[in-house]
């Protein structure tokens, strides 16, 4: 944990070479200045321009874009505590003060020479173990005040956040090349994603079959996105295929940042080979040769054993040159990392960033699967959906509609956390009620049920009967469960805060409507609400969804409009009903203490 000295930094015209100059590489140079250098200073800037041959801003655009980049250090080593609704629940602002004791500075006021910064981050995908923190790279679980102060002592004397463990997690989590404490919490095993398997059988399978009737078997599953979308999937690499254009691209998209969701960081545990298979499946149809993982920064203590995995595929012929014997399938995948970045979820943001720009969204149409990954057509899935598909090749698609309901074929991973007995991974059929759901978790005397994560809905009792499902409640995964105890204004604000921070400016509804909606909220907290702020926060809602240019700030302002649909008692058991409008801010008390410092008696004389 020492002082980065002058000679042991890296030189970033040496990452230049070590990448290349092309534009689409910018992301690898800047990261691994970032992760070596402990940031990337405006001298390293100028100096990747230079070698690049581009213009300093867009080098500069990427550094001020990403969360885990920066233009100088936070610390020597950075702390960086996850902050939102279900940490909130679990305890963090306790153990974020054990912290500050322990360091002796405050969250977002470390200097570059301190020995240790703090800094707070959006969920990092371990809602069912938090509080919970990265540090290094290393991700630090379950974390109590006791356990702050002890890993502060821990890096203070030398120790490393590695080395800083309980005890080592389950299945993958605790081989070698993961070696983390991370718990997989798989409470229910399905049978679509953790059914029983050889590796390699999709692939075996797929290479009997001709492109067409692999699309045709993908089709007929019904099977759909389960990012959220709900999209078809084999609708999606039809219009791929039928793009007038080439080459074609398979992209993987694994930057799970919706706050409660981390099935997705299970399956790459355990599942990653499904997931590989699932891409290989689409390139065999498509006949790509090229296919992209893009996995958040947050689960960049994965990215080894994905590599390595990636390896065996290689060995066994199932990926690489000549795929499983079959003349002319040559299909790889590489793995692109993030740098932090919400919106980079968003399919054509995702794309951005994987060619080394800023996550800024595109406008559509056109849409990906005609101008995607370098303006190329692009079949863009995520991780559930991709494991789905090499599943449906390997049975065929009467099995996997045997699970799940008439239009929401198969089965559905749920994240689950918040206040409930067993927090963890669920494998459920499409059609399971709320009502089911919490009765399995340990969370029966729920007072809301989150479905969605923040940009979802909030869900009252008197609608638990209601069903997961694409013709119901359609779920990418995150399920946060709201206890009887639980200050639901609480966790609309938390949600309310993580839209703020995560908005990538580019549109003036999110960018600037998120902060009312944020400071409206607040003033509802401290009692200063009246019926005139709830009408405006309905009235921004609707204006939020509609001008905004992408699903980040379409989605932004449900929190708080479906909780004054289904909750409207925690809004107006707050307000002035009587009292037309109260003003944020009190002139008189803010000039008290001036007028007195002037001598100014309380009548202004």
């Amino acid at each position: 944990m020492a002082l980065i000295k002058e000679n042991q930094a890296i030189d970033p015209v040496k990452v230049v070479e070590k990448h290349g100059t092309e534009r689409h590489h910018l992301m690898d140079i800047v990261r691994e200045v970032q992760m070596t250098n402990g940031c990337v200073t405006p001298d390293d800037i100028d100096a990747i321009a230079k070698a690049m041959g581009i213009h300093r801003v867009e080098v500069d655009g990427v550094v001020g874009f990403y969360h885990f980049l920066s233009r100088e250090r936070s610390g020597q080593t950075t702390v960086y505590l996850s902050k939102g609704a279900v940490p909130s629940m679990t305890g963090v602002s306790d153990v974020a003060h054990a912290f500050e004791s322990a360091v002796g500075n405050a969250f977002g006021e470390s200097s570059p020479d301190d020995p240790i910064g703090l800094e707070w981050t959006s969920c990092i995908g371990m809602s069912d173990q938090e509080p919970a923190a990265i540090v290094d790279g290393v991700i630090i679980t379950n974390l109590t005040p006791d356990k702050a102060s002890a890993l502060i002592t821990h890096l203070t004397k030398g120790g490393t956040a590695s080395d800083f463990s309980d005890e080592p997690g389950d299945g993958r989590n605790a081989s070698d090349l993961i070696h983390s404490m991370v718990k997989n919490n798989i409470r229910k095993p399905g049978d679509v994603i953790f059914g029983d398997r050889e590796v390699g059988a999709t692939v075996k399978k797929l290479v009997t079959m001709e492109p067409g009737d692999v699309l045709e078997e993908i089709k007929s599953s019904n099977l759909r996105g389960r990012g959220g979308a709900g999209f078809p999937c084999g609708l999606k690499w039809e219009f791929t295929l039928k793009a007038n254009d080439s080459p074609r691209y398979v992209v993987c998209n694994a930057d799970e940042g919706e706050p409660g969701t981390f099935k997705d960081r299970v399956i790459l545990t355990e599942r990653p080979e499904l997931v590989f298979e699932g891409m290989t499946t689409a390139a065999y149809v498509l006949g790509a040769h090229e296919g992209i993982l893009y996995l958040r920064h947050e689960y960049e203590y994965l990215r080894k054993h994905l590599e390595n995995v990636l390896n065996e595929l290689r060995n066994q012929n199932l990926l690489g040159n000549k795929i499983a014997g079959k003349d002319g399938f040559d299909f790889d995948i590489r793995i692109q990392m993030g740098a932090g970045a919400y919106i980079c979820g968003e399919e054509t943001s995702l794309i951005e960033s994987a060619e080394g720009k800023r996550g800024d969204p595109r406008d559509r149409p056109p849409y990906p699967v005609t101008y995607g990954y370098m303006g190329k057509p692009t079949a863009l899935n995520n991780v559930e959906t991709l494991a789905s598909a090499a599943r449906i090749i390997e049975n065929n698609a009467l099995w996997f509609k045997k699970f799940g309901t008439e239009k929401s074929s198969g089965t559905k991973l749920l994240s689950i956390s918040g206040d409930c007995k067993r927090p963890g991974v669920y494998e459920v059929p499409f059609g399971i009620t709320l009502n089911e759901i919490l009765k399995e978790v340990g969370g029966e005397n729920a007072q809301a049920f989150q479905v969605s994560g923040s940009a979802g809905t909030c869900i009252a009792p008197a609608d638990f009967g209601r069903k997961i499902a694409f013709e119901d409640l359609p779920t990418g995964g995150s399920m946060i469960v709201l206890g009887p105890e639980r200050d639901l204004l609480d966790v609309v604000i938390d949600f309310a805060d993580f839209f703020v921070e995560e908005s990538c400016g580019y549109c003036t509804p999110c960018r600037v409507g998120t902060v009312m909606m944020l400071r409206k909220l607040e003033k509802i907290r401290r009692g200063l609400g009246t019926k005139s702020d709830i009408d405006f926060m309905k009235s921004l809602g609707k204006t939020i969804k509609l001008a905004s240019r992408c699903g980040l700030g379409q989605t932004a302002a449900n929190p708080v409009t479906s909780t004054i649909d289904a909750f409207p008692e925690i809004y107006e058991s707050r307000i002035h009903a009587d009292v037309e409008f109260i003003p944020e801010h009190d002139m008189h008390k803010a000039l008290e203490i001036g007028r007195k410092a002037a001598g100014f008696s309380d009548n202004g004389a």
